[in-house]
């Protein structure tokens, strides 16, 4: 696996490929061209359960040799002992490609860059206890770039696999571990059904110490009460969820928010103008805000993406009005940031240190 990080989604190699310049013209015409497939949805049959008994299915998972999840910046360990929580992670898009409108599981592009953003990613709950993050046929990046019933179905075959891993993954387990459960971007999208489908009003509730949506919008009117968890309030709160989509200003989320406000919520209402759930990774709490010095440690990438150094107090986060996570100027943590100041690819990153502790904290409270 190449040893690197890669902090970025389908729509940062679009930026390289064409250009500033010309991204701010054509920019979504030309992703849209690039990335969506241009051949009909492949239906397949479910992953069963028993499937993700093998070890090969898991990009992560406890008994995993050169498990990508516990890489850790210096100064910090992953946990060196069995036990602890067991973490549920869902990474984000992987597959770029417009071959498919599915990741074929043994794609191995997809899979060696999966394993790298849980170096990122992941990373910040390996002291809490044991990763398990399945390989999954995501849906590729094109899938959220058309209105198209394929791209529906696309995802609809992706949520099947996370079910089945999740279902595999608490077998597993056994009945008595506290949970974690966490994902980013179509991840986290995947784990807001999860959250709803299997996790809203199951006795499995009761043990999860909190839910990490990160990535994806979550209407706190629309969405919230059918996943079955309040939203975080206090810093030590188990039981709960945390969400937020970080932007620097002057921030632009009109690309987010006009495809979202156009969108169905879980009560079947349309979320048009509803708040996002806003916590602030910072202070652990529901729209707040706190300074830099508040951030114990964003990481830092090399310019070769090959290694990263982790430094404290460089960035602050607010809640804005409507439940983006604001951070002032945006540090330079690389070229990979969003149109309108969008800093998607880094939503873990930048609050690395202060994630990690908040998982401890939780944890701790039981």
């Amino acid at each position: 696996m190449a040893r690197k990080f890669l902090y970025v989604i389908a729509v940062l190699i679009a930026l390289v490929i064409a250009g500033a310049v010309v991204y701010r013209i054509w920019g979504n015409d030309l992703i849209r061209w690039t990335f969506v497939p241009g051949r009909p949805f492949e239906a397949k049959a479910k992953v069963r359960e028993d499937v993700y008994d093998r070890a090969d299915m898991w990009l992560a998972r406890p008994d995993l040799a050169g498990n990508p999840a516990l890489w850790t910046p210096a100064g910090y360990q992953p946990r060196k002992t069995a036990g602890g929580a067991a973490v549920f992670f869902i990474h984000p898009t992987s597959y770029l490609s417009d071959d498919h409108w599915n990741a074929p599981l043994e794609n191995k592009e997809a899979n060696d860059r999966a394993a790298l953003f849980l170096r990122g990613q992941a990373s910040v709950f390996n002291e809490a206890g044991e990763i398990w993050a399945p390989r999954y046929r995501q849906a590729t990046f094109g899938s959220f770039l058309t209105d198209a019933g394929d791209a529906e179905r696309a995802l609809d075959l992706a949520y099947g696999d996370i079910q089945s891993a999740f279902a595999a993954f608490l077998r597993q387990i056994g009945a008595d571990r506290p949970i974690i459960l966490a994902g980013h971007s179509q991840g986290a999208l995947h784990l807001t059904h999860l959250l709803k489908d299997k996790v809203a009003g199951a006795p499995i509730a009761r043990r999860v110490v909190a839910a990490y949506v990160v990535g994806w919008p979550v209407s706190r009117e629309h969405d919230l009460r059918a996943m079955g968890l309040p939203e975080c309030t206090r810093a030590d709160q188990q039981g709960c969820l945390l969400s937020w989509e970080t932007f620097a200003e002057p921030a632009d989320p009109s690309l987010v928010l006009d495809t979202y406000d156009k969108s169905i919520g879980f009560d079947g209402k349309p979320r048009g103008g509803s708040r996002l759930v806003c916590t602030n990774p910072l202070t652990g709490t529901a729209d707040a805000q706190a300074p830099a010095s508040g951030n114990l440690g964003t990481l830092f990438p090399a310019a070769d993406l090959g290694s990263a150094r982790i430094e404290g107090g460089k960035v602050p986060a607010r809640c804005g009005e409507r439940g983006l996570l604001l951070i002032g100027g945006g540090p330079d943590v690389g070229p990979y940031v969003l149109p309108g100041n969008n800093y998607h690819v880094y939503d873990y990153s930048l609050f690395w240190a202060n994630v990690r502790a908040d998982v401890a904290r939780r944890l701790a409270a039981q």
